[in-house]
């Protein structure tokens, strides 16, 4: 026998996902722009399928970075996902031993121990080819139901696997999450009862669980192992039924994504195919919360990264909510599937700005001079003179040849407008900055501005070296033209959000201000740095929240009482002075200081 009818909930829903997921994979692939489409059929037939594969294996199916925050929580992702692939793996090969055949119905390795009952076959006999496949299948089935215990121990425990605060689940997700809650139970429970009413055919745990039934219950007869085996197809049936509009759809959509990845697919700036794999590609797990500090900090509770991503794939999206984002990195820099949350924002900000109008005529047109290196310092750098200042002495006694290319009429530099999604405005803005760039024939550009820095890395496209002031002067010291004389004892670091997590930008500075002072270990630092709380990309929070959220830094900052509070941007160092009671200063002023002509006097340089 090889069929019942109980088995077509499982058939019926197996086709139905296969087929929109398939549907759903060669849409996506068919969108992309053709040289990404050229880059996908390259990758699945060149070597780039295996690195493909073996993160798929790691992340995908182990769930490495999930084991990096919490062993609990990357146990539980992983018994789920790698056990039931196991099961159906090794089902697959059980399922083939005793038909003698290499093809099979998809349900029948899901069933077989309704099918197969062999008696000559102990539990624990695992040296023959039959009782191996018993032993194991209980196994696995055992390491999967371990995970669904640790599932349901979460939800009402969050705080044991590391997370203070999980996702507000839909109606669907709820009903999705049940039913395969119930899916592993279920195949316990029919495999026992199966093999109990027989007196045989079960494993090292279904066969003694189903004799313990058989011996409390001896109503488990045959019929009642049958419900079941009912409600274990009826499970995976509605499971794979509600899959494709709940959040579990990332299953099959990561492994899309992380093809894409592997491919060098890259998201584009407008809301295209990639951005949706992307957005399908949440697992709504929920490590954005407690590392987004408008939750931990401004008590901004709703519009997380997984909420706002939620809201995409609802197309729900709403102005305020897209806007409600410090922009920081620090949960792109978390999210275990890598989606590139900070440029789905700020696509999402375009749709609501796309009718914007901005005039720029007043942009200066002037000719510069020509120099080899050219200096921008950025608005925010002028709003904080004493960094410019000290720049400006610094490359005059290294003897640089530079341009201070926005003295006199600065221009912003473009970043802000592209945070608030105004891609063409920005567009002007950056049109007119490179013009004046080419025109001094420079083959270095520095600035003090981590935001300007990005944008120049970004969007301007320019065949010229493009360094932040930290990198740029540590070549100096290194080259023998900065001759150092003072050192500071006791400084904390602070990492800004675009030179560190946006632009990887973390050596340098420390390197750099190593030369000149004796750092102090910050708690969070590097890629966990806290934001200062002055984002140019937030736009909807009141001045206490954003005080509360800079507060939260300075606390972290100061706590092992250093003599000085150093940070490499200007908008940092001006919003962390508001409630510092330590000084601020740029690594830039330190190492002015340090000038001979300065030696001696810290407090040269001041805001």
């Amino acid at each position: 026998m090889t069929f019942n009818f109980f088995v077509l909930p499982f058939f019926l829903g197996l086709i139905f996902v296969m087929g929109y997921i398939i549907r759903r994979y060669h849409r996506w692939i068919k969108a992309l722009p053709p040289d990404d489409r050229s880059k996908f059929r390259k990758g699945i037939r060149g070597p780039k399928l295996f690195f493909a594969l073996k993160e798929i294996f790691f992340e995908s199916l182990l769930h490495r970075k999930m084991f990096r925050k919490s062993p609990l929580l990357g146990y539980m992702h992983m018994s789920f996902a790698f056990g039931w692939l196991l099961l159906i793996l090794v089902g697959n090969m059980e399922s083939r031993i005793y038909s003698g055949l290499w093809i099979n119905p998809p349900y029948y390795p899901i069933f077989l121990k309704f099918f197969i009952h062999d008696k000559h076959v102990l539990p624990f006999e695992i040296f023959t080819v039959p009782g191996f496949f018993r032993f194991f299948m209980d196994l696995i089935l055992v390491f999967a139901l371990g995970g669904l215990v640790l599932a349901i121990i979460k939800r009402r425990k969050s705080k044991w696997f590391g997370m203070k605060k999980t996702t507000q689940h839909s109606l669907v997700d709820k009903v999705a999450m049940i039913s395969l809650w119930l899916i592993f139970p279920c195949r316990l429970l029919a495999e026992s009862l199966t093999a109990g009413a027989y007196g045989y055919g079960g494993g090292f745990v279904t066969q003694y669980f189903g004799n313990v039934l058989a011996f409390l219950w001896p109503l488990s007869d045959k019929s009642l192992a049958y419900g079941f085996w009912w409600l274990y197809s009826l499970s995976l049936g509605i499971f794979f039924v509600t899959l494709p509009y709940s959040r579990y759809m990332h299953i099959p959509m990561e492994v899309l994504l992380i093809f894409f990845r592997n491919f060098e697919i890259k998201p584009r700036k407008e809301y295209a195919a990639f951005s949706e794999v992307e957005v399908f590609s949440c697992s709504r797990c929920g490590v954005c919360i407690d590392i987004c500090q408008l939750n931990t900090a401004a008590d901004v509770c709703d519009i997380q990264a997984v909420y706002f991503v939620q809201s995409i794939r609802n197309q729900q999206v709403q102005e305020d909510v897209s806007k409600s984002c410090l922009v920081c990195g620090r949960c792109q820099d978390i999210c275990p599937v890598g989606i590139h949350l900070d440029s789905l924002r700020i696509m999402q900000r375009k749709q609501f700005s796309a009718n914007q109008q901005q005039d720029y005529s007043y942009l200066p047109n002037e000719s510069t001079r020509t120099a080899e290196v050219v200096y921008f310092a950025g608005c925010m750098s002028h709003l904080t003179p004493a960094i410019p200042k000290a720049i400006t002495s610094i490359l005059n006694a290294a003897g640089v040849n530079f341009l201070f290319l926005d003295k006199e009429s600065t221009i912003c530099c473009g970043r802000p407008l592209v945070l608030a999604g105004k891609e063409k405005q920005a567009s002007e803005l950056i049109r007119s900055n490179k013009e004046r760039i080419l025109a001094s024939g420079a083959k270095i550009l520095i600035t003090s501005c981590p935001i300007c820095l990005r944008v120049f890395h970004e969007e301007y496209q320019l065949e010229i070296k493009i360094l932040h002031h930290t990198q740029y002067l540590l070549e100096l010291i290194k080259k023998g033209k900065i001759p150092l004389q003072t050192y500071f004892k006791r400084v904390a670091y602070h990492d800004p959000c675009d030179l560190g997590r946006g632009l990887g930008i973390f050596n340098e500075p420390r390197e750099l201000l190593q030369k000149v002072a004796d750092p102090v270990n910050v708690e969070q630092e590097r890629s966990e740095s806290l934001c200062c709380g002055g984002s140019l990309g937030l736009f909807s929070i009141t001045p206490a929240q954003r005080d509360a959220i800079t507060k939260e830094t300075v606390k972290i900052l100061l706590k092992d009482q250093p003599e000085l509070l150093v940070t490499s941007c200007p908008l940092c160092k001006k919003t962390l002075a508001r409630h510092s009671t330590t000084k601020v200063v740029d690594i830039a002023e330190l190492v002015a200081s340090s000038l001979p002509e300065f030696a001696g006097n810290s407090r040269t340089y001041s805001s």
